[in-house]
Formats: structure tokens, C-alpha cells, sequence
């Protein structure tokens, strides 16, 4: 097969999958939307009853709906890391992996969103969070972590947002020429008058390379702002200056196990095989190694932290979130992220795309309790015995928590036949 004909069969394989879809499609978003319906049934529930009906209560102030948050922050920080990243470092398998986790990252921030304002409880004042002009002259508190997430929050879609746009041009101009009739003017709008020109690549190249250069520390402040939601305060376990690099690499990992998640079984179902390879999982699974051994140093490094610095409470906190009410937790999040993902030193393990399946799991589980470990165990066990307490979530949050996976999943079903789920242009690069 000649140049030409091999980057017209790219096209032609990579939109076979914007199609017309299956029933194993449709029934997959059929339970996404029942899924969805059940977290706005309880949403509503919360609003109507009061947030009572969720287990949060004193001492344990931030419950599952802040945990959420983090996590869903967490994962949405690794999708336009790994690709902005890996455009600067020129690493030829981010064309694989680039364009699911640009979407990835701004659906998780749109999920991400939603906690806090139903962590408020009264959320028809969700604007109160905002400094905005009122004839009282209100004004936000700027020293509370919340108003902080909003801010980084929002800036952070914008900019990925704009990055993963961007990063479409010349797709959705490819779209609009293999399209017809109301498509066609959809994306004809879409694509700005994209033309492929000389001109034209040449400012797309270096827009491209600032988005990536300005978005690769904007990922790693961002959640330093979200780990300093915990690390400004003197609750035991969260008063840590490691806290900022610890968040970060810990969205890394989880980003990385959602975008194996969802890419394995999609580079099947969509027929991808030849354009995603086991030699791109094999490159992937590298960084999920490296960012689990950072991780797992941070576990053993946090109860050296407490220990040297002789604090009592400090001390007692790490050995209660060890063999406290919530050690099973701690075990889950301790063997999904720093022990289990070890066996990926074995290379044959590496391109297993089912036992790596299973692992991407293992790791979005696991991360998903060490946000609840930290945010909870800390609450629970403070400074006086007399203030602890537990936490057990309710049926309400346990909704919540089940329908906001549904609507990250109902989303990124839809862009699968809405949008390129590879990039064209990057994959015919290299057959100019």
C-alpha cells in the first residue's frame, strides 16, 4: 500500500467509528442514563429533604462528595498532561492515546464540577462563589480553599478546553469533507475555515506547541491548589508540605489507569488495533510504573514525615488510618497503587491488554480510597478524643457517586460517535 492510500485508509477506519451505532452502544448508554437519572433523583432528594440525608456530620465535615471531587480533578489533570507532555518530549505513541485523554480531561472536570456545588447543600446560591458586582458589596473570601478550586477549576477547563479544540482543526475539516448534507455544515462551522494550507500550519504548529508548554505547569499547579484545600490546614495528616507533589503524581496515575480503562476495550470495539499497538500500551505502562513508585514512596514516607517530627498527633493519626475503623481502605489503597502495579516490570505483563484491564481498575479503585482515606480518617481522628467520631456514607451519596461515573461514561460514549477518537493528522504524520 502506496503513502497515499494508507493515509486514506487512516480516515476511513478512524471515522468508521463515528458510525451509526450498535446495539451494544445503545445499551451501554441506556445504563449510563439510568445511572444518571438515579444520581438527579438523589440530588434532587438532597435538595428537597436538606443535606441531612447525607452522612457527613460532625467531626467528619467532608465526606464521599468531596472525595469525589478530588478524584474527578484527578483524573481529568492527567489527560491534557500526557498529551501536552508527550507533544513537547515528540513521543510517537501520544497519537494513540492524545485525543481520549483530551477528552477525558474536559469531561472529568465537567463531573469534577457538580460536587462542590452539591457538597453545598443550598445550591441555588452556587453564585455566591463567584466575585461578581451586587448592590450589598459582597464579596468572596479569599482565603477559603473553595473559592480557590473555582478559580483553578475554571481556568483549567478553559485552557483544556481550548487545547483539545484546537488539537481538532484539521479533523474536524477531514469530517467535513467526507460528510454531507447538515453534518457537513456542522462541522463546516466547527472547522473555521480550516483549509490545510502552508499559512495555516504553520500558526496552527505554534499555537499547538504554546497551549502544550503553557498547559504542562498549569496541570501541576492546579492540583497543588487542590492538595493546599488540605495542606493549609492543621488537621493532623493534611498540615504537609509533600502534599502538592504527592497530588500530582498521584492524577497522573489515575489518569493514566481511566485512559487504559477506556481505551482497551474501545481500540476492540472500534476496530483500532492497527493505529493503538501494544508496543504504544507498552510505553504507557512505563509511566504508570514510574508514577506508582512515586507513589508508593510517598506511603512509606509519609509515616517517616510523622515520626520525625515527634508530633503526637501526627503520629497517631498515620497508625489509626493504618489499624483504625478505616484500615481496610488503607490496605485496598496501599496494594492497588504501590504494590500491585510493580508486577509491570514484566514486560510480557505490559502488553496483556486483559490482565492490564484488570489493573486500570485496581488503580482507579485504588485512588478513589486514597482520597477517601485522607480526606476521612483525618477528619474522624483530630486532636481530642472527644470530638472523633466515623463516617459511614448514605444511600443518598452512594448514588450520587454511581450516577457521576454514569454521566462521565454517557458523555464519552457520546464523543466517540460525535468526534475523531484519534488524531488523524498525527497518525498520517509520518507518512508524508
Amino acid at each position: 500500500m502506496n503513502s497515499l492510500d494508507y493515509r486514506n485508509q487512516i480516515e476511513t477506519d478512524v471515522l468508521a467509528a463515528m458510525g451509526r451505532p450498535g446495539l451494544k452502544y445503545l445499551a451501554a448508554m441506556g445504563f449510563c442514563a439510568l445511572l444518571v437519572l438515579g444520581l438527579l433523583a438523589c440530588w434532587g432528594y438532597q435538595i428537597f429533604t436538606g443535606l441531612g440525608v447525607a452522612g457527613i456530620t460532625h467531626p467528619v465535615g467532608w465526606g464521599v462528595y468531596i472525595t469525589n471531587f478530588v478524584f474527578w480533578v484527578g483524573i481529568a489533570h492527567s489527560g491534557t498532561l500526557i498529551s501536552a507532555v508527550l507533544y513537547l518530549f515528540r513521543q510517537p505513541f501520544r497519537s494513540s492515546f492524545n485525543r481520549a485523554a483530551e477528552a477525558m480531561t474536559v469531561v472529568s472536570l465537567l463531573v469534577a464540577g457538580l460536587f462542590p456545588l452539591i457538597h453545598l447543600g443550598r445550591v441555588w446560591n452556587f453564585y455566591y462563589l463567584f466575585p461578581y458586582p451586587n448592590q450589598r458589596l459582597l464579596w468572596v473570601n479569599f482565603k477559603s480553599p473553595l473559592i480557590w478550586d473555582v478559580f483553578a477549576v475554571s481556568t483549567y477547563l478553559t485552557v483544556s478546553c481550548i487545547f483539545f479544540y484546537v488539537g481538532l482543526l484539521p479533523d474536524l475539516a477531514i469530517v467535513r469533507r467526507r460528510a454531507t448534507g447538515f453534518t457537513q455544515k456542522v462541522f463546516n462551522i466547527l472547522s473555521l475555515g480550516w483549509q490545510g494550507t502552508l499559512r495555516q500550519w504553520k500558526h496552527y504548529n505554534k499555537l499547538y506547541l504554546f497551549l502544550a508548554a503553557f498547559a504542562t505547569p498549569l496541570v501541576a499547579s492546579v492540583h497543588s491548589i487542590v492538595s493546599w484545600d488540605f495542606a493549609v490546614s492543621i488537621v493532623p495528616g493534611w498540615h504537609t508540605t509533600i502534599f502538592a507533589p504527592y497530588f500530582v503524581a498521584g492524577a497522573i496515575f489515575s489518569g493514566i489507569g481511566m485512559v487504559l480503562t477506556l481505551m482497551i476495550p474501545l481500540r476492540k470495539a472500534l476496530k483500532l488495533e492497527q493505529y493503538i499497538t501494544l508496543d504504544h500500551f507498552d510505553s504507557i505502562c512505563k509511566i504508570l510504573l514510574f508514577t506508582s513508585l512515586i507513589i508508593g514512596f510517598t506511603y512509606a514516607f509519609e509515616f517517616a514525615l510523622a515520626f520525625y517530627s515527634g508530633h503526637k498527633s501526627e503520629i497517631s493519626q498515620y497508625l489509626y488510618r493504618a489499624t483504625g475503623h478505616y484500615w481496610p481502605f488503607y490496605a485496598i489503597m496501599v496494594f492497588c497503587n504501590g504494590i500491585f502495579p510493580l508486577v509491570l516490570f514484566k514486560k510480557s505483563l505490559r502488553r496483556n491488554l486483559k490482565f492490564l484491564f484488570v489493573l486500570s481498575i485496581f488503580v482507579n479503585i485504588g485512588m478513589w480510597f486514597e482520597r477517601f482515606v485522607i480526606i476521612v480518617a483525618s477528619l474522624a481522628k483530630e486532636y481530642q478524643p472527644y470530638s472523633w467520631g466515623t463516617y459511614t456514607p448514605s444511600w443518598v451519596e452512594m448514588g450520587i457517586t454511581a450516577g457521576s461515573f454514569g454521566l462521565f461514561f454517557l458523555v464519552y460514549l457520546a464523543f466517540i460517535k460525535a468526534l475523531p477518537v484519534l488524531s488523524m493528522t498525527e497518525l498520517k504524520e509520518p507518512h508524508q
